[in-house]
C-alpha cells in the first residue's frame, strides 16, 4: 500500500534539519506549511498517496487561500515550500513528476523596509548611555547597540557567544543563515560596552551559558524577551507601526546606504545570498537623496 502524504513529511523535515542545516524557526516554517496543505487535501480529496497529488490540487489550495484573504507574500512562502518539498521526493525517487511545474507565483508589491531615521537613533543610543540601573535596561541597551552597530539578525544575536568577540581586532563572528559564517566590524564605543556588560555579568552570576546575553536571573536570553525589550524602546522614539529587532537591522542597512556605502559592503555585512535581497536598501537612499534635493534645490517645488 502506498504511504500516504502526511507520511512523508517527517523525512523532507529531517532533511532540512540534518542536511540543509536549516534553523528550527525555518524547519517548523515549513512543517507548519505542508501540515496545513495535507490537511486541505485529506479534507477536499480523501486520503491520498503522495504520487496522486497533482497541479490540480495544488491550485485548488492556492485558490482557496487566495478566497481567505491570505496575503500574495504568504502564499508566495508557501508555494516555496511546496516546491521543496516535491523537488526533494523527486530526488529520492519516490514520485516522477512534480506538481508544482505550472504553478504561477501571484505578484507582490514591493515594500521598502521600515527603519527609524537617523536623529532618533541617536536620540536614542544618548539615553541607553546612560542606561545601567536594572538588568533590562543594560540588556536593551545592548540588544539595541549590537543591532543597530553590526545589522545582526535576532536569531544570530541570541546565539552570539562571548567566545566570537574579539575586542583586540575590532570585530565579532556570526554565524548566519546556511551556517554560514561572516566577521562584522566593531566600533570601540560598542566594544567598550560590551566589555562592560560582561563584567557586570559575571561579577554578578555564576554558571553562565556561553552566550553573551542573558536574563536578569543569568539565563540564556530568548526571542521573545529580545523582541518585547527592543520594541518598548522603540516605541519612545518612533511611531512606525513595526518596531522589531528587524527594524534595527533595516535601520542600519539603510543608514550605510544613505551615507554612502557600496551595496556589494552592506550585502556582505546583512549575510546575504545575493544583491537582490540588499538592492530594498537603494530605494530608501534614492527617496533620502530626492528629499535632499527638495530642500536644497531653488527650483524644486
Amino acid at each position: 500500500m502506498p504511504e500516504l502524504l502526511p507520511d512523508h513529511i517527517e523525512s523532507f523535515t529531517r532533511y532540512l534539519r540534518f542536511e540543509k542545516r536549516y534553523s528550527q524557526h525555518t524547519v517548523t516554517a515549513y512543517s507548519t506549511d505542508l501540515r496545513e496543505f495535507c490537511i486541505f487535501i485529506s479534507e477536499t480529496y480523501g486520503k491520498l498517496p503522495l504520487g496522486a497529488v497533482d497541479f490540480g490540487c495544488v491550485r485548488s489550495w492556492l485558490a482557496d487561500l487566495m478566497g481567505a484573504g491570505i496575503t500574495p507574500r504568504s502564499i508566495n512562502r508557501k508555494i516555496s515550500t511546496l516546491k521543496s518539498f516535491f523537488k526533494y521526493h523527486i530526488k529520492m525517487g519516490v514520485i516522477g513528476e512534480n506538481p508544482m511545474f505550472r504553478v504561477v507565483a501571484p505578484k507582490t508589491s514591493k515594500r521598502l523596509p521600515s527603519f527609524v531615521n537617523e536623529q532618533d537613533m541617536k536620540s536614542l543610543n544618548e539615553t541607553l548611555v546612560l542606561a545601567t540601573e536594572d538588568w533590562k535596561s543594560l540588556n536593551a541597551k545592548m540588544l539595541i547597540q549590537l543591532f543597530y552597530g553590526t545589522g545582526m539578525r535576532l536569531s544570530e544575536l541570541i546565539q552570539l557567544k562571548g567566545s566570537q568577540v574579539d575586542s583586540s581586532r575590532g570585530q565579532v563572528k556570526v554565524l548566519g543563515k546556511g551556517n554560514k559564517e561572516r566577521v562584522l566590524p566593531l566600533d570601540p564605543a560598542l566594544i567598550s560596552s560590551i566589555k562592560e556588560y560582561d563584567a557586570a555579568k559575571r561579577q554578578q552570576f555564576t554558571d553562565l551559558p556561553d552566550e553573551l546575553l542573558v536574563t536578569e536571573k543569568g539565563k540564556k536570553l530568548y526571542p521573545k524577551y529580545a523582541y518585547l525589550l527592543v520594541r518598548k524602546y522603540l516605541s519612545t522614539i518612533t511611531t512606525l507601526d513595526k518596531k522589531s529587532p528587524h527594524v534595527l537591522r533595516h535601520t542600519f542597512a539603510t543608514h550605510l546606504m544613505n551615507n554612502g556605502a557600496e551595496i556589494k559592503a552592506v550585502k556582505d555585512l546583512l549575510g546575504h545570498a545575493s544583491l537582490a535581497a540588499t538592492q530594498v536598501y537603494t530605494h530608501n537612499s534614492i527617496e533620502k537623496l530626492k528629499e535632499e534635493y527638495r530642500k536644497a534645490h531653488p527650483k524644486a517645488g
